[in-house]
């Protein structure tokens, strides 16, 4: 199994070359999924949606169900004018910290869009450090539909992941906390020991190493 999902991405054949006034108005919605965890990769998208055609049923992915994600998430595929999903690996984390880890991740997203947006809206309040022009919009998950896709498409890419990940270590519980810091996640970490998937350096699984392991770090909230 690969330390990390393998990029990904899509478009549609929109807008034509020819349309300047369309390609100058394209926005894209940039979010991240798996600042807190444990274990497993931080996973970005980049969605550029379709400003004539509006998505019916985005929100934060936080706020639906994760079979309402996988739905938005095929929809958003198919309907998106262009998205790409990205990660930073457990080792890119533990060398970088998980904030520039999650920018890392956030870069190479927008840098796998088969479509240049002229305008990028990120959810929080770091900004990337994109070569274009970009805002930062806390909450924007939930105000912004762009955002919102980005969002779903980085969190139902993350826990497939972690589902996989399951399949090879069960006795985690993977499948179920998605590696956050849940208490049978810490339970079956102080009984079993980390994998190669946990991050050293968030302190939970570094004060289960030898003090040549690792030094902690606390994971975000």
């Amino acid at each position: 199994m690969n330390d990390m999902p393998a990029p990904s991405s899509g478009y549609r054949s929109w807008p034509p070359s020819d349309d300047s006034s369309s390609v100058a108005s394209l926005v894209c919605g940039v979010d991240e999924a798996g600042r807190g965890p444990l274990a497993g990769p931080v996973v970005a998208a980049a969605v550029i949606l379709d400003p004539g055609s509006p998505l019916a049923g985005l929100a934060d992915s936080k706020l639906l169900s994760a079979r309402q994600r996988e739905r938005m998430a095929v929809r958003i595929r198919a309907q998106a004018l262009a998205w790409s999903v990205a990660s930073a690996s457990v080792a890119e984390i533990d060398a970088l910290n998980i904030l520039q880890a999650s920018l890392l991740a956030m870069r190479r997203a927008v840098a796998g869009l088969t479509v240049r947006p002229q305008r990028v809206l990120v959810d929080g309040n770091q900004d990337p450090g994109l070569d274009c022009l970009t805002e930062t919009i806390p909450g924007g998950d939930r105000t912004i539909p762009a955002i919102s896709a980005a969002s779903i498409l980085a969190k139902t890419t993350r826990d497939a992941w972690m589902c996989a990940l399951h399949q090879r270590h069960p006795l985690y519980g993977f499948d179920r906390h998605m590696g956050y810091p849940t208490r049978q996640h810490i339970a079956a970490l102080k009984a079993h020991g980390p994998i190669s998937e946990h991050r050293r350096s968030f302190r939970p699984v570094a004060s289960l190493l030898m003090p040549d392991q690792g030094a902690g770090a606390t994971p975000p909230g």
